[in-house]
């Protein structure tokens, strides 16, 4: 298009490429706003069932949800304690659904089989993220 200002060799501008602490803050914000709502989502969508058989997909779902925002949160922060912050919140969220609330409604129980939907939810929802930050921690402190 022109010469103009292309004179000398291509340089790598800091400012540009490291993101700011305020940032890295505004990120972790959105990632553990993002787990309470994957734990709701995930949590009134438990009793789904096909035919009469229970079938917990969501929690799956919302543990593979949960392993993309903790792989997100490394990619921003460098202490794997961080970035377990939305793996926090959806546990946080989690134990708050199973308490009563203002009608003594609690969303993670049920009847019969349902009656172990908090285990379920917690193990498929919080395992997978759990597992990746294991991993994680014990690669970098052998």
């Amino acid at each position: 298009m022109g010469r103009g200002r292309n004179s000398g060799p291509a340089r790598q501008r800091p400012h540009l490429t490291t993101p700011s602490s305020g940032g890295r803050f505004a990120v972790l914000a959105v990632l553990s706003l993002d787990g309470v709502l994957s734990a709701i989502a995930g949590a009134f969508l438990l009793p789904l069932y096909v035919g009469s058989i229970p079938l917990p997909i969501s929690g799956l779902i919302s543990g593979l949800v949960n392993v993309a925002l903790v792989w997100a949160a490394l990619q921003w922060v460098s202490s794997p304690r961080l970035a377990a912050l939305p793996l926090w919140a959806w546990l946080v969220t989690a134990l708050g659904l199973t308490l009563g609330g203002p009608g003594d409604d609690i969303v993670l129980s049920g009847a019969g089989i349902m009656q172990l939907a908090p285990l379920i939810f917690v193990v498929l929802g919080g395992g997978p993220p759990a597992y990746l930050l294991w991993r994680l921690t014990s690669r970098v402190g052998a």
